[in-house]
């Protein structure tokens, strides 16, 4: 914890408060359900921080981990009796190996072409899903999964689940913030600024690029159990690659830079996502994924205006506004110390 204090401290009391106020300022079993949500995608959205903001890795496939997370949970819980505690370490676990050996070949690749590849895991996965209806029940989809238990007491409130859940986010953020503000995170911003530059001082750039990879990967798996043992039910369709493309968006708009970006990008995009979900219609009469349409139109407007992402913009906003508050204010004429030095020049 040394490298979090003394001024990032705040942002972290600041984030405990408003995750303990708001389950009582929004009470209804939908909002909460809402938060829990949230706080699900941002597990994955800052493994993405690091790996694409700190790291400059783009991945379009994190929603393949976020699967294989949720399947192996549901698999073991539902079909072999596994407790959902061990389901979801093993989850965890066979995330971490299968991001381990497809990371080695991918990382290899750069911008676009390592777009492609990710986007191709999730199109695998995706159709691995569907494909084993033996054992994932395929497009129909696997229910009676267990609800996750705390010291042996289920988890079946939203309220309990919600401060579970943002309980885990909280870990995630403090292991997240002393990864970026280590050596390791200093490696990171190296390797996202210049690899080459980094290279030549020594660095191990491709075994920095694959542990970071595997560690967003298992936040991602993480999320995943844990949601499916939220939602008691799990379907391919949940973890298509637009649902990666959602992800990125989340991470993109909030700033992917920063991991309390992340966390507001999934907070901003999935509220809107829901308005729009359910507000349009009203007025339209639209059909389909409506929301994903919103998301590109505010990726685009975000890329266009704000390209650090809302976060950072405005946190550096606030620092110009308080910066000109405290500059000095000038009087019309030269200053005492300026008519000083020119009478020494004169003399």
């Amino acid at each position: 914890m040394s490298s979090l204090y003394p001024n990032r401290i705040k942002p972290l009391l600041i984030f405990v408060i408003l995750v303990s106020v708001l389950p009582f300022i929004f009470n209804s079993s939908y909002m909460l359900s809402l938060f829990i949500l949230i706080g699900i995608y941002s597990m994955i959205t800052i493994g993405l921080s690091l790996l694409m903001g700190y790291a400059g890795q783009i991945s379009l496939g994190h929603a393949a981990y976020f699967a294989i997370g949720a399947y192996t949970s549901g698999v073991l819980t539902v079909n072999y009796g596994v407790s959902p505690w061990l389901a979801l370490i093993a989850g965890m676990l066979v995330t971490a190996l299968i991001s381990f050996l497809i990371g080695i070949p991918i990382l290899k690749l750069k911008e676009h072409f390592l777009a492609f590849a990710t986007i191709g895991v999730n199109v695998i996965v995706y159709i691995v899903l569907l494909g084993l209806t033996s054992i994932t029940k395929g497009a129909a989809g696997l229910s009676g999964i267990p609800k996750l238990n705390f010291f042996g007491i289920p988890l079946k409130g939203e309220l309990s689940y919600y401060f579970f859940v943002w309980g885990i986010v909280l870990m995630i953020v403090l292991v997240s913030l002393n990864i970026v503000y280590s050596h390791v995170g200093r490696v990171l911003r190296g390797i996202h600024d210049s690899e080459i530059a980094t290279l030549t001082q020594g660095i191990n750039v491709a075994k920095f690029k694959l542990h970071i990879f595997v560690i967003s990967a298992i936040f991602a798996s993480a999320a995943g159990s844990i949601y499916a043992h939220f939602m008691n039910f799990i379907t391919p369709s949940t973890f298509h690659v637009l649902v990666s493309v959602q992800f990125l968006v989340m991470v993109v708009v909030g700033g992917s830079q920063s991991i309390w970006g992340a966390i507001t990008g999934a907070f901003l995009m999935t509220m809107l996502g829901e308005w729009v979900k359910n507000t349009l219609p009203l007025f339209f009469d639209v059909g389909g994924e409506v929301e994903i349409m919103v998301y590109g139109v505010v990726l685009v407007l975000v890329m266009m205006l704000m390209p650090k992402g809302l976060l950072p913009t405005f946190s550096n906003f606030l620092k110009l506004k308080n910066k000109t508050k405290t500059l000095p204010v000038k009087e019309e004429g030269i200053s005492y110390e300026n008519e000083h030095h020119a009478g020494e020049k004169l003399n």
